[in-house]
Parts: structure tokens; sequence; C-alpha cells
């Protein structure tokens, strides 16, 4: 399992003309091969009048599953770059539509590899995304001599603080990315003496 990974926050709309042909890159998160194809149904009836309605899609915290279609483009110039686009941008659970309105010149093999490329980059440039760490949330309960040591040592390891609640003790609701997590909790254990009593709780990603 990956410690981080980028998901989409909101899709995104990105177009392009070469030599006529309007190629229309739409992105959108999906959860699922089905949410996926929906997608790709709704665009193509959407665009019902275009020559074509390629797509790709990435579903899964590790890529495991990858698809895509020329819809009718000579092989390996559409589909396939589309996937490249996914890939390289490290995103998850993501779908990139290109729709071609054919503009009357054909562009060759090379020219219709740049031109899907492109559109997927473009509508790339138009999407919100997010870093998605794995992380270890903790409770921190201390006395309030060792509170601002254990402030500085969050806030300094930049982990963030979700909650601090105050009654004869002091209790910090913490994420800390697992990467990081040993370090952090011995330097909180060492500064505090071993007063500070630290409950660990499962991963989750956030």
């Amino acid at each position: 399992m990956p410690d981080s990974y980028i998901t989409l926050v909101e899709g995104g709309v990105g177009e392009i003309v070469e030599k006529k042909s309007r190629f229309i890159g739409q992105i959108a998160p999906v959860q699922t091969e089905e949410e996926a194809y929906e997608l790709i149904e709704k665009i193509k009836r959407k665009h019902y009048d275009a020559r074509h309605n390629c797509f790709a899609f990435s579903i899964g915290e590790g890529m495991p599953t990858l698809r895509f279609s020329d819809d009718g483009e000579p092989q390996g110039t559409a589909g396939k770059p589309i996937l490249e686009v996914i890939n390289g941008s490290g995103i998850h659970n993501i779908c990139i539509v290109v729709t071609r309105y054919f503009g009357g010149t054909l562009l060759g093999t090379g020219g219709l590899v740049r031109a899907y490329t492109d559109a997927s980059k473009e509508a790339l440039k138009a999407c919100t995304t997010k870093l998605m760490q794995r992380l270890i949330p903790c409770e921190i309960k201390t006395n309030y001599n060792d509170m601002g040591k254990i402030q500085y040592i969050l806030n300094t390891e930049d982990v963030n603080i979700r909650d601090t609640v105050f009654t004869d003790e002091v209790m910090f609701q913490i994420e800390i990315p697992v990467d990081i997590a040993p370090k952090v909790i011995k330097e909180i254990t060492d500064a505090t003496g071993a007063r500070a009593l630290i409950e660990q709780f499962d991963e989750i990603f956030g």
C-alpha cells in the first residue's frame, strides 16, 4: 500500500483545435468501473454528433484497474495516449473522455497522439486535486506543563491537530503521516519523559 496518492477533488474541461478538428477533454473523479462507464455514456449522449469519444480511466489506490478505448480512431492513437496522461499525473480514481469533432483534415498517427494527449492535459489543468496521505490518528493526553513541548513538536513536524480538549489535563487529537509517526512519537515521549499518554488508532487516508 502506498503512503500517499493524488485524488481528484473536482474535475475539469479543456479544449484544443488541431487543423479544424475540435478535441474536448473532460475529466471527473470515479470510484468504480460502473461510475466510469456511466460518465462515458453520459458524455457520448451529450456529444452524440461527434466523430469519436475516446477514453481512459484508472480505479483504485494502486491503479489496479486501467481501461481505455480508441473508439474508432486508429489503434493506439487515442485511448493509450489518454491513459499515459493519467499515469503521468499520478492521480487515482479518474476518468478522462476526449471528444473529437472531425474538421475534415486527417491528422496522421503522430498528430492524433499529440492532439489526444494535449486535450487531456488541458482538461487536467482545470482540475482540483488533493494529496491523500496514509495517516495514523492518535490521542495524546498530557499535563499543562508539557503541553507547550508537544505543541512545538507537532508544529515543527507539520502534524495536523484535529482538536485540542482542555479539562484537568490536555488532550490532542492528531493525525500523523505514517512515514514520520515513529519519529514524532519518540520525540514526544523523550520531551515529556514518557509522561504523555499516546494512543494510536487504525490507519486512514486523508
